[in-house]
């Protein structure tokens, strides 16, 4: 089962703290206006029809239909092809007045109709929109891959709709079309974990957050890691070429010909080829600061390009 599933199972548990009659006939319009199509019958009746892979989808809708308007519905199960195909679920109500009277309650007939301003003042009722949106057409990518929650709908008034409500709760998203449908995006890991509180699905944003955790603390350790290797590197790098720099001196003129203050800090690096400076100073005893080991190391990788101007650049 997808993480995308697993909430869509939580969300159908979720039972309003107030003002539940009405945060259901916003769950079920909004959810309808997703996935639902209109069914035309004769004499101005009609109904409406979901097909979904979600059987708590279906049962959802099917026992807010059932208590809000007493609608007499049909399910239909229609198997898979094969083992990896889910079954379908396909819930119906018949045309009838009864149920063209249910869709104008809803703002879903006649079809040009919009769900009214006035049925997201309170903040239930916002959760209740965005709940039955995603319910109809929302997915949510696993928490161990990229933060990626979507509302799909072929409806670009509607996507606009969700985006206004989503701004309500200071989340911003993106619109983009996919094959004639439209697609609202959110790609912030804020933003998904504020979405999945909002509409009420607590555990997967547990799971969700638990995840997000591991996965920043092991961004950092590896960033720290790299960083580590970068310095190391560096320290090699350089002390390698400051031995090959006292090489070339000692070669050229001896190291005895320094003047005394290069000559023990280049035999000390001669006799610690791998050391850092932090561990030269170590071993100075407090002779001399890091800075000023580093500074002579300077000078004598000066004084043997004098000697021999491309004896360094293999490092």
């Amino acid at each position: 089962m997808s993480f995308a599933e697993d909430v869509k199972n939580e969300l159908c548990q979720y039972e309003a703290s107030s003002d539940a009659d009405v945060a259901m006939k916003i769950e079920a319009s909004c959810l309808l206006r997703m996935g639902g199509s209109i069914i035309l019958g004769m004499k101005g009746a009609v109904g409406i029809r979901l097909a979904t892979a979600n059987n708590a989808v279906a049962r959802r809708l099917l026992g807010i239909l059932k208590k809000q308007y007493e609608l007499p519905t049909n399910v239909l199960v229609r198997q898979g092809l094969n083992l990896r195909k889910k079954n379908m679920y396909t819930l119906s109500v018949e045309p009838s007045v009864e149920g063209r009277q249910a869709l104008e309650d809803l703002a879903l007939w006649p079809v040009s109709e919009q769900i009214p301003r006035s049925w997201l003042k309170s903040m239930e009722a916002r959760r209740a929109f965005l709940r039955g949106a995603f319910l109809g057409g929302g997915s949510v990518n696993k928490p161990q891959s990229d933060y990626h929650l979507e509302f799909m709908t072929g409806n670009e008034t509607f996507a606009r709709e969700i985006i206004h409500v989503l701004r309500l709760f200071h989340i911003h998203a993106g619109l983009t079309e996919r094959k004639d449908e439209y697609v609202v995006y959110l790609k912030e890991g804020d933003a998904v974990t504020n979405c999945l509180q909002i509409m009420g699905a607590q555990s997967a944003l547990m799971e969700f957050e638990n995840v997000r955790i591991m996965k920043t603390v092991r961004n950092q350790i590896n960033r720290q890691v790299n960083c580590e290797t970068a310095n190391l590197q560096k320290v090699v790098d350089a002390a390698v070429r400051q031995v090959k720099a006292i090489r070339i001196i000692d070669r050229e003129i001896g190291i005895e010909e320094l003047p005394e203050k290069l000559r023990v800090v280049a035999r000390l690096r001669w006799e610690n080829p791998e050391a850092s400076l932090k561990e030269l100073e170590e071993l100075m005893e407090g002779e001399l600061s890091k800075s000023g080991i580093g500074h002579r190391l300077k000078k004598i990788e000066a004084l043997a390009l004098t000697y021999d101007p491309l004896g360094l650049e293999e490092i």
